[in-house]
């Protein structure tokens, strides 16, 4: 098994990884000693449960706090850290905690699961991934200990301040507190409102940009291109999603908020989305598709990605080079973003496509809204996953894993590099 792995490129290791720790997850939450006594739990919702947690994604097709003891919430958390983090990332820690080396190609594997562009330095940016990742969850279950402390017992409150904390900072929309209800008692709760958005906008926007901030000391001229990127689209899609919120749907500015936010992958919500109209709900489309940013706990896209595709698209138009920031956007990386974003546009409509045939019933907003929540590990749904079936389940899972690892990755994965063998001349093909 291990000579196996040896031989595999990063990118199928990675996936590998995901999908074992996945098989395990599910067979850990159906065992006794995770379900609630009198509770019935079919393996197929453990698989999609441990499936949806480790993809950080929230869908759920039995609710954890009514269905999981304390030991399987605590698997679930684990599941949850282990996916926001990232296969090889916790993988790589325990190897360092025990003292081993990390050889060349488990480097190799880490930077690619780590989406940086060389190995270098990159143990002591894995230890500082877990120091912030340990510093913002900490903080997130403290502050949101004084709201749930008023409403449960002490260690009941702490329990779900930790849970919820973990789920927020890793981009899940997981929750414990029962009967499907997620955030909608705190909807008007400004402070877990505000401290959940932190931990998602933290979450989300990458540990390559938190340690740019954290090196440069604040200062917005030493950051790096991709840092002003991410945090420039993090905060127009945050704005504009709240604004075009509001404006569609009967519902508080903390609530147009709380929502623009959560859409960027993480998947929680304080007001049921079954209540919103088809605009509100293609809002919410949008930015589920783009997700958060690279090297973070979320999915979709990303934000550079759309970045990049805007600026490729607005460079043809005007016959100007890509440039932004003051700098010029690399050759080669709008071809790359317009090729994930086909894939992603591909995968999504396939998966809504299979989604209204097995289950016809649905309407196609609604299958649309899955699929796409599904593809940008959010975790938000318009109440139609419950009522799914084994097929229609199986394919959200399949988008749920794609979404995490990502289109190109996936593609890559099956991917053999024999080099050209034959040449061809160039010919002439209209366009628009």
């Amino acid at each position: 098994m291990f000579e196996f792995i040896k031989k595999q490129s990063p990118v199928r290791v990675i996936a590998l990884g995901f999908a074992l720790v996945i098989l395990l997850g599910s067979v850990l939450l159906i065992m006794p000693f995770s379900v609630q006594e009198g509770v019935d739990v079919a393996y197929i919702d453990t698989l999609y449960t441990s499936t949806s947690a480790v993809c950080v994604t929230g869908l759920i097709a039995t609710d954890a706090g009514d269905t999981f003891t304390f030991v399987g919430q605590l698997i679930l958390a684990a599941l949850i850290q282990v996916g926001g983090l990232g296969v090889t990332s916790v993988g790589a820690g325990i190897i360092l905690a025990m003292g081993r080396k990390i050889n060349l190609k488990e480097r190799s594997v880490l930077q690619e699961a780590l989406n940086l562009d060389s190995a270098q330095g990159i143990l002591r940016f894995l230890k500082s991934i877990f120091l912030m990742t340990l510093c913002f969850e900490g903080a997130g279950a403290a502050l949101s200990f004084l709201v749930f402390v008023q409403d449960y017992p002490p260690l009941r409150a702490l329990w779900i301040s930790i849970f919820h904390s973990v789920a927020a900072f890793n981009n899940s929309g997981f929750d414990i507190l029962g009967n499907y209800q997620n955030l909608i008692p705190y909807r008007d709760n400004v402070p877990l409102n505000l401290i959940t958005c932190g931990l998602i906008i933290f979450g989300g926007i990458g540990f390559l940009v938190i340690r740019d901030v954290l090196h440069n000391r604040f200062r917005w001229k030493k950051f790096s291109m991709h840092t002003k990127v991410v945090i420039s689209v993090s905060a127009v899609l945050i704005v504009v999603g709240a604004i075009l919120l509001k404006l569609t749907e009967n519902i508080t500015w903390l609530g147009a908020f709380f929502h623009s936010v959560s859409a960027r992958t993480a998947g929680f919500s304080t007001y049921p989305l079954g209540e919103f109209n088809s605009a509100g709900l293609l809002v919410l489309i949008v930015l589920m598709f783009i997700g958060a940013s690279p090297g973070s706990t979320g999915g979709g896209i990303k934000t550079s990605t759309f970045f990049v595709l805007l600026q490729g698209i607005k460079s043809a138009a005007t016959n100007r080079g890509e440039k932004a920031f003051r700098y010029s956007i690399p050759s080669g990386a709008f071809r790359k973003a317009a090729v994930i974003t086909l894939i992603a546009v591909s995968v999504v409509l396939t998966g809504t496509w299979l989604l209204l045939v097995f289950e016809p019933q649905l309407r196609l907003v609604d299958a649309l809204f899955e699929i796409t929540s599904a593809f940008g590990t959010v975790g938000l749904s318009t109440g139609i996953t419950t009522t799914l079936g084994v097929p229609a389940k199986l394919v959200s899972i399949l988008i749920m894993y794609i979404g995490r690892l990502g289109p190109l990755t996936i593609a890559s994965v099956w991917y053999f590099d024999k080099g050209e063998r034959v040449s061809y001349p160039e010919g002439n093909i209209a366009i628009g």
